[in-house]
């Protein structure tokens, strides 16, 4: 064994091959140490995983098992490896209707689909049929209650109206419109055509009466003249009126001069006979007699003056009460 000249030994310190650090260059590398690209580093996610610094973004975002990730139907972020777990009970993961193989319905969508669309959860076509006749049947028993409430509610307000707007004054003033079409309609018809007025009243408690015309004449009137009737119809208060019917009526046909100081009217009157049935309280039948003139205007006269004008004719009706007949 060979031995160390004690001649020749040298301390450490001042050895000349000795490796002596530099401190310039240890600052340095420490900087280098902290921020190298290839230094093995733990993911921040706490995986376990360890990678290289300059691979750690891309392992957190594509490959840590512990990254967030949003799921794909309701959107709500989960640790990636628990992901498998949520997506099977997700309520909004597309599934298939079992009954009608509709796809892709959020699974908490499916109990509204089953219940208010889908086509085969009722049951099969013929309990579908059904169904269906057996709502209608019901439906159309509610929408018939229903037009009957209405129609007693439209009739209770047509009397208010009536009540309303009724005319009570004894006197009507009757437009007829369109007369060449209208009489045209009734030359044309076998029998003769009769127009109808609105009804009136002589008073708001008194007699209730309407007027009829056939513009083409009636009864010994027809093809001639113009004829006039009125009619007693049933009104609320005759169990409180004198009967017969015993008061002057009257019909005017109305001259349209452009001078109204010129004009020429037509009027014819009637007493009532009391011995007539015409005359008698009225029944609610709708074909009641009347009374009048078939013979009112002959069609010549009507030509003459301005009885027609603008297409129209005027009859003016009047009740006098102040005239009675002794019964």
């Amino acid at each position: 064994m060979a031995k160390l000249s004690i001649v020749n030994y040298v301390p450490l310190s001042e050895c000349t091959q000795t490796d002596i650090p530099c401190n310039a260059c240890l600052s340095r590398y420490a900087q280098h140490a902290s921020q190298c690209p290839l230094e093995p580093v733990y993911c921040e996610n706490k995986c376990g995983v360890k990678v290289s610094r300059r691979l750690l973004q891309e392992h957190r975002t594509n490959d840590c098992t512990k990254r967030l990730v949003p799921c794909p139907y309701c959107r709500k972020e989960f640790v990636f490896d628990t992901l498998k777990n949520h997506i099977p009970k997700c309520p909004r993961y597309l599934v298939q209707c079992h009954q009608c193989e509709t796809t892709k319905i959020p699974r908490e969508d499916l109990e509204h689909h089953l219940k208010d669309f889908c086509p085969a959860a009722a049951g099969s076509q013929f309990a579908l049929d059904q169904h269906l006749e057996e709502s209608s049947k019901s439906h159309l028993g509610l929408l018939c209650g229903i037009v009957s409430r209405q129609q007693q509610q439209i009739s209770a307000l047509r009397t208010a109206l009536h009540g309303l707007v009724a005319n009570t004054t004894g006197t009507l003033l009757w437009k007829i419109s369109d007369y060449s079409h209208k009489m045209a309609e009734a030359k044309a018809q076998e029998g003769g055509l009769e127009i109808c007025s609105p009804p009136f009243s002589t008073s708001p408690y008194g007699y209730r009466l309407m007027a009829t015309l056939f513009l083409n004449g009636n009864g010994s009137g027809e093809s001639t003249h113009l004829s006039v009737y009125i009619k007693l119809l049933p009104g609320e208060y005759d169990s409180l009126l004198p009967w017969p019917f015993a008061h002057t009526v009257s019909f005017a046909l109305l001259d349209q001069p452009s001078t109204p100081e010129k004009a020429c009217h037509i009027v014819e009157s009637f007493v009532p006979d009391p011995t007539w049935k015409n005359f008698q309280r009225p029944s609610r039948e709708p074909d009641a007699l009347g009374f009048g003139f078939p013979r009112f205007v002959s069609h010549e006269m009507l030509k003459k003056c301005h009885y027609i004008r603008d297409n129209a004719i005027f009859i003016k009706v009047t009740v006098d009460e102040s005239k009675i007949i002794a019964v």
